[in-house]
């Protein structure tokens, strides 16, 4: 492609992943001497109120509140172009202040890190109402069928399996790059791990644990901290990262008391990249941004409540790696953590496979494909898309 290339990444503020993806690519395009000029968008912010709830909040409330039934709207919608028409209807109905932008921003080229905004600018391309090549960034290990597109360009996914997924539905293999999951570059930057750990008021002699509470406030934290407290060895010490949620932070303070120097208490960071790797293991919940963050570090991981549906699956894809544990209840997490701390030839083994399914340059990956990518737009067309569903569910075809 020539230089001064327009990029429009448009992500959607379900979760915090997909705009921590489009974040990434943006740094990514940016710093590339052939693209001109970079837009990042929340496509969610071009709607209204009540459709942004039904995308952003009703998710979030289902994390906290339902996550059972979020697994099963998960499950049952995993089939390819189920209810399609209805959905990208209800889509373009609600987006029309995100299609004025992106007619008047007239990209070059186009990145979705949600499959709404993919939806929407699918159809635009296929209604020569838009000149644009269209990407897809899947945004977790798995590709759920909502992510399939009637138009696109390119699919970047996490993992080989899922290419091989996607390409036995019929997608053709050559538009699908095993990129890995984009992150920020700042996860493959060196550091001095001991000057760091000082830093923080840490012993660069002894184990370290970081656990996260989670971005959208559903991790039992203070639960982990306390049998932590209780029942962790002696030599090992805890970086509990709460967020936003300073209250969280002050009870979790005031519980750890006279524990206070091996626990490293904090709010707010956008270290993450600096803590993982002054870590030995991490504890937290495997979504799909925090996992390769994770393991662009070569950082293992104690899975603790995955959400149901791609969390589970991330989290399968991890325990078959052989990058991580998992715990099914909190009550045997200290005893799963320190075997696992005890026995420092499995817990460097875990070290090392994490380091080698990470890819910490996918978003560097995104680029240089996009921009030296002359592939015309391909058309999953009735036929395909009759085809595809029988092959995901083939006995509610006969």
């Amino acid at each position: 492609m020539t230089k001064n290339k327009r990029v429009l990444i448009v992500s959607a503020s379900a979760g915090t992943g997909h705009l921590r993806a489009g974040a990434a690519l943006e740094k990514a395009f940016t710093a590339d001497p052939r693209v001109g000029e970079v837009v990042h968008e929340d496509a969610l912010k071009y709607t209204n109120k009540l459709f942004r709830e039904f995308y952003s909040g009703l998710y979030t409330k289902m994390v906290r509140n339902a996550p059972t039934l979020l697994g099963y709207f998960y499950r049952t919608s995993d089939e390819p172009w189920k209810n399609e028409a209805v959905r990208l209807q209800i889509d373009r109905l609600n987006t029309r202040a995100l299609v004025k932008f992106i007619r008047e921003f007239d990209p070059h080229i186009t990145v979705c890190t949600h499959f709404m905004p993919a939806g929407i600018i699918s159809h635009l391309i296929q209604k020569e109402a838009l000149d644009a090549h269209l990407s897809i960034v899947v945004t977790d290990m798995d590709c759920h069928a909502l992510w399939l597109s009637r138009l696109f360009h390119r699919y970047f996914v996490a993992i080989e399996e899922t290419k091989v997924h996607l390409e036995t539905l019929g997608l053709p293999g050559e538009r699908i790059t095993v990129s890995g999951i984009p992150i920020d570059s700042v996860f493959s930057d060196p550091i001095d791990r001991r000057a760091t750990l000082a830093r923080y008021g840490l012993n660069p002699e002894k184990l370290t644990v970081l656990l996260s509470a989670g971005a959208l406030g559903v991790s039992p934290a203070e639960i982990i901290v306390e049998r932590l407290k209780e029942q962790l060895r002696r030599d090992v010490q805890v970086i509990v990262v709460c967020g936003r949620d300073e209250a969280l932070r002050e009870r979790i303070k005031e519980s750890v008391g006279n524990d206070g120097h091996r626990f490293c208490i904090l709010g707010f960071t956008d270290k993450m990249h600096e803590l993982m790797r002054i870590s030995d293991l991490f504890i937290g919940k495997p979504g799909g941004l925090t996992t390769s963050e994770a393991l662009a570090c070569g950082l293992p991981m104690a899975i603790i409540q995955p959400i149901p549906g791609q969390e589970e699956r991330n989290s399968d894809h991890l325990l078959e790696e052989g990058a991580a544990i998992k715990c099914n209840e909190l009550t045997t997490l200290p005893y799963k953590i320190n075997k696992l701390l005890d026995d420092p030839v499995r817990l460097a083994a875990m070290r090392q496979r994490a380091t080698i399914i990470g890819r910490p340059h996918a978003a560097r990956t995104v680029v240089e494909t996009l921009l030296d990518d002359n592939l015309p737009p391909t058309v999953i067309d009735a036929a395909q898309r009759e085809a595809m569903a029988q092959v995901a569910s083939p006995e509610k075809t006969t």
